[in-house]
């Protein structure tokens, strides 16, 4: 009793601080990430002149824009995009130049290279920037100020633009008014090339080059390549130069026999076989993008085995191309890489275990080294990369790559060894779930074995899995040395995929994440997201596209979803590999999203409610909100939400009892015309209607989110500037759900011995409701996510969690600040204050000290989820979408562990120095004794 009373005691304290500075950067983890790198808009390049290191830039497959220290892998910049132009992103820089330019959708914007700061920015209007180059050369004339930049422009006005470097100002435009797609534009040191498709009448597209100044924007040549046999779409076309001292312009035939190359601005095209040996898969081209490089370029043909490729040298002269060798396949899957030097060209080979350098003059290997590996590579291959090459004495003596693997890493190779690694792939994860660990997994599988046994056969069970467990005494005992001076000392050691366990505190949780790419990893918290495993959905089911699956944990497994697979996959939660459907058993999940014996599925602003394993059966019971309104979301309560208490005790003794229905559904419908948004609660179990709450002026384009915890539910509004009656801003309202509004009273349940949930209605037919207390707050930003804090038992007082895009954050608010019953209008009582309760104000400021994130910007947030932790005190925090963060938060204060400032070395000297007292003191006292016994 004293034990719980404490605990109590200790969950009524509210917090001083989200995170204390000594736990800063140790109990949390955040993965800056940009996404998947684009090949074409990856580069190395010198901040400014003076520079003597080079940044990595490059702009993702999110649109997300970003400088990467190659040094360590740390994020130096990044400026994020939101488009529905996906994977149109371009990103380019001059020579020499401190700026980097990139095109997003309609809009094209120029960035400081060394911190990413705005330099300026113009939209054109009605159109999408197709491609995006930097005129290096004007009419031969180096420039010495900033470099101009030349767009061309598709979907909606096609042409071509020229915009100042300095300003972004338009200086001229040719418009095409012919009808083709714009494909690509090109520079040479001379001429801008605007290409395109023309599709003649009787099918495929033919390559049509029109050569403009770039002084005046003039049209000064136009040819047509006879390309329309090959070329049915702009896929075929694998490469078109730019910023090249000689452009091309190539492409294969429909079965990557021949090999088609246009040097542009001549109007021959060179044809050249394929290698034979095997069937071609691909074809990737590299060539230098400086003007001063000499023209050579690398051909890579890629098969099912491996790969190989032929350098190829053009002649300016002739404008005749020539091969000038070739490098035999290799069986084994990689990359090609492009580096300049003065005006030499260096190619770099990179496969799984080597690195090999050549001069695209002959096929000599200038340098290789032998790659060591990394279990985070581990079963991957390079895609693509982007290589800066050290040459001294015809020699190459460093080399450096930043390499996209298959697995969704992106690495840095240094010599022989990897740098670092970035973990892309993470970058917009769209589902996540918690997961057990091994031991935890397989002891509940035992102990539920056990349950369906009879007593005998139970028992023998469990001596053959005592015995079992012998084999793991020696390891155990041999580990306690290193466990006790870990538990004085500290251990930074980080866990790996073979000694992964429980630990004590059951901070070391697998998170499972899928992204929308399709690939399953499980993440450990406990050891700041360290990627314990990663997989692609694909190599369960090749045919399936698995583009934003959904999750949902068990004991032991995770079942993935997607609609365009019929039925489910189950992955073991622990090493990611595939589980037959003939092994799992029909189980509750362990996830928040549904309860164990219902689902729901939205259809048609219908929320229909179905039992868990019979989602194709009749729906249970069905809700349509008033006519004309849409729901737009929906909320449950927990699986898992413990509560320590059935009442809340009053400052003068008394109780109010909370009403407590494990089977809530919060409903959030709209009306678009009239800006109004209603709120109902659900019963779940029965379909039946508890409370209904209206609002105006609501901005319904805007979200809005809620949540269910216990007995109180809260959601977040953005109200509508354009109303007369109130200015734009967020309104927070929060709801508690009472049994009656009269301390000491059950409500008209109180009297009864029993109740159903399904049909909660008395006697009289009057359905048995919630009383309802209700408050709402103005908070200085929207919120996009909400969440909140679970905890083991319960006893822990809970803490709101939202999401804050404009501040890149994530804050938790003490469940006291958004009491609905702060006293309006006055100060607070003395049984009042004794609840803790403060006076209502009518806006929250979000507290610094509030928020999980401290330094961190955490961008793209999709969802936050929550987790118990192994104590009370604690509970686990994980955070998704294009960023990763991971936190745990003790809402009461971390009341049962020691803190890290407890000095445990100090506590031990005590301890001996007391006990060898006693040992020096025990004799005096016994001879003292003695004494006094002779003396009476």
């Amino acid at each position: 009793m004293r034990f719980h009373a404490a605990l109590s005691l200790a969950a009524c304290l509210a917090p001083a601080a989200a995170v204390f500075e000594d736990d800063a950067y140790h109990i949390d983890f955040h993965y800056a990430l940009l996404g998947l790198p684009k090949h074409e808009a990856t580069f190395f390049q010198k901040p400014y002149a003076g520079s003597k290191a080079s940044l990595l830039y490059s702009i993702s497959q999110n649109q997300t824009i970003g400088a990467i220290n190659p040094k360590d892998g740390a994020l130096v910049w990044r400026q994020h995009f939101e488009s529905e132009h996906r994977g149109k992103g371009h990103l380019r820089s001059g020579n020499e130049q401190d700026t980097v330019v990139s095109a997003v959708g309609d809009r094209i914007t120029a960035w400081s290279a060394s911190d990413g700061r705005l330099v300026w920015e113009t939209t054109v209007a009605g159109a999408v920037v197709e491609d995006l180059e930097i005129l290096e050369q004007e009419d031969g004339t180096t420039f010495n100020e900033a470099k101009d930049v030349v767009v061309l422009l598709g979907d909606g006005n096609h042409g071509v633009q020229r915009l100042d470097g300095k300003t972004g100002r338009v200086k001229w435009t040719f418009e095409d008014t012919s009808g083709d797609t714009p494909f690509q534009v090109s520079t040479s040191p001379t001429t801008i090339y605007y290409i395109s498709l023309h599709s003649p009448m009787l099918g495929g597209s033919k390559l049509r080059v029109t050569s403009l100044s770039p002084v005046t924007g003039k049209k000064l040549d136009q040819y047509t390549l006879n390309s329309d046999t090959e070329i049915n779409s702009r896929e075929h076309i694998f490469f078109a130069g730019a910023n090249t001292a000689a452009p091309l312009l190539v492409w294969t035939d429909k079965a990557n026999k021949v090999l088609k190359v246009n040097i542009i601005g001549a109007k021959s095209v060179a044809s050249f076989n394929t290698p034979s040996d095997a069937a071609v898969e691909k074809i990737v081209l590299h060539a230098p993008n400086h003007v001063n490089s000499l023209p050579h370029f690398l051909v890579e043909y890629q098969t099912a085995a491996g790969h190989s490729a032929e350098v190829f040298h053009v002649d300016l002269k002739k404008n005749t191309l020539s091969k000038a060798y070739s490098l035999p396949e290799l069986r084994s899957k990689g990359t090609f890489t492009t580096s300049t030097s003065d005006a030499n060209v260096y190619f770099t080979r990179i496969i799984g275990d080597e690195v090999t350098v050549f001069s695209s003059v002959s096929h000599g290997k200038l340098g290789r080294w032998a790659l060591k590996g990394t279990p985070v590579l581990a079963g991957a291959y390079p895609v693509h990369g982007v290589s800066e090459v050290v040459v001294k004495s015809g020699t190459a003596s460093a080399v450096r790559s930043a390499v996209l693997y298959s697995n969704g890493q992106w690495a840095l190779i240094r010599n022989e060894e990897i740098a670092w690694t970035r973990p892309e792939f993470l970058s917009h994860t769209v589902s996540a779930v918690f997961a057990g660990l091994p031991e935890e997994e397989a002891l509940a599988q035992a102990l539920a074995d056990e349950s369906h046994r009879n007593l005998v056969s139970a028992y023998v069970h469990r001596v053959q899995r005592h015995i079992q467990d012998l084999k793991f005494f020696p390891a155990w005992v041999q580990g306690i040395p290193s466990r006790l001076l870990s538990s004085v000392f500290g251990s930074s050691k980080e866990t790996t995929v073979d000694d992964i366990q429980q630990d004590t505190f059951g901070f070391h949780k697998l998170v499972v994440v899928a992204t929308e790419k399709g690939r399953l990893a499980a993440l450990d918290v406990g050891s700041r997201g360290k990627v314990m495993w990663n997989i692609d959905l694909t190599q369960f089911a090749p045919e399936t596209n698995f583009q934003s699956p959904s999750l949902k944990a068990f004991s032991g497994y995770v079942e993935v979803k997607v609609p365009s697979f019929k039925g489910s996959l189950f992955v073991n939660s622990t090493t990611g590999g595939l589980l037959p459907s003939s092994d799992i058993k029909a189980q509750a999940p362990l996830t928040s999203e549904g309860k164990a014996i219902v689902s729901f599925t939205l259809e048609e602003d219908t929320l229909k409610s179905f039992l868990e394993r019979q989602p194709t059966s009749e729906p249970v019971w069905s809700f349509k909100p008033a006519v004309g309104e849409r729901i737009v979301s929906y909320s449950v309560r927990p699986i898992r939400d413990p509560v320590a208490s059935i009442g809340r005790v009053l400052g003068d003794r008394r109780v109010l009892y909370k009403y407590l229905n494990p089977n809530l559904v919060l409903v959030i419908a709209v009306v678009d015309s009239a800006r109004t948004a209603s709120i109902y609660l659900l019963d779940s179990a029965s379909g039946q209607l508890l409370h209904t709450m209206s609002h105006d002026d609501v901005d319904t384009s805007r979200p809005i989110p809620s949540t269910i915890s216990e007995n109180w539910f809260t959601y977040s509004l953005t109200i509508d500037a354009s109303s007369q009656a109130s200015s734009r801003g967020y309104q927070l309202v929060v709801s508690d759900l009472y049994e009656s509004p009269l301390p000491d009273d059950r409500g008209p349940l109180g009297a009864n011995d029993n109740s159903s949930t399904v049909q909660p209605s008395g006697s009289k037919g009057e359905a048995i409701k919630p009383y309802v207390l209700s408050q709402s707050y103005q908070v200085p930003g929207e919120i996009s996510h909400m969440t909140v804090t679970q905890t083991r038992q319960g006893i822990t007082s809970r803490e709101l969690l939202i999401t804050v895009p404009s501040f890149s954050s994530i804050i938790g608010i003490p469940r006291s600040f958004i009491d609905p019953r702060r006293p309006i209008g006055r100060d607070p009582t003395a049984h009042e204050q004794a609840e803790g309760l403060v006076k209502y104000t009518p806006l929250i400021n979000f507290d610094p000290k509030w928020h999980l994130t401290h330094k961190y910007e955490v961008l793209g947030v999709q969802d936050v989820i929550t987790s118990e932790s192994g104590i009370e005190s604690t509970s686990l925090v994980f955070a998704y979408g294009s960023d990763i963060f991971g936190t745990r938060v003790a809402p009461s204060f971390a009341f049962d562990i020691l803190g890290k400032g407890f000095n445990k070395i100090s506590m031990l000297l005590t301890v001996a120095a007391l006990f060898i007292g006693v040992l020096f003191v025990a004799p005096l006292v016994r001879r003292k004794q003695i004494n006094t016994l002779w003396t009476i």
